[in-house]
């Protein structure tokens, strides 16, 4: 009787231990759909986030609001960084005042904006993922940057000038 007893609770511990074994490897997995009708697939990492076609790219993201005056004093800066680090860098822009897709698409329009821009709306559970995982509150705009491996490197609330975005990128840059 007794061998059968160990028996049980050890084939039962190489169960409970398999099942949280699956459990701890299992990443988040979401998507979003930008303002051009692009789905990006991103896995949470413990570390960041895979987001699948920009592996090996700094990526911003920007969390902003259409009526926030800093988000909309920074669009030409990242208009601008976009454009002169387009080969290593990407930023992706979620909107989360309260803009559809079709409102959000006609602002882009108006600004020239040049980069990866997300409606709430379109955004599923990702802005959930971030503010747990970044403890954010809701402050824009909200910067969350992440180096070629995507591993998170730096987060920021509040408006960040040109100059310091530059050396953000410089930072993350990996070395020749």
């Amino acid at each position: 009787m007794r061998k059968i007893l160990t028996s049980a609770l050890l084939i039962f511990s190489l169960f409970t231990y398999t099942q949280a074994a699956e459990k701890a490897s299992e990443q988040p997995k979401m998507s979003i759909t930008d303002i051009k009708g692009i789905t990006h697939q991103i896995t949470g990492t413990e570390q960041g986030l895979n987001i699948k076609g920009l592996e090996g790219k700094i990526v911003f993201l920007e969390f902003f609001g259409h009526r926030c005056p800093p988000c909309v004093k920074s669009i030409p800066h990242l208009i601008k960084l976009q454009e002169k680090h387009k080969d290593k860098l990407a930023i992706i822009a979620i909107e989360v005042q309260g803009y559809n897709n079709e409102q959000l698409t006609q602002f882009a329009k108006e600004n020239g904006m040049n980069y990866i821009v997300v409606a709430d709306e379109k955004a599923g559970n990702f802005v959930n993922y971030i503010s747990q995982r970044a403890e954010w509150g809701g402050s824009i705009p909200f910067l969350v940057a992440l180096d070629a491996e995507g591993a998170v490197q730096f987060v920021q609330a509040g408006m960040l000038p040109e100059s310091s975005l530059e050396e953000l990128i410089k930072q993350l840059s990996p070395k020749k």
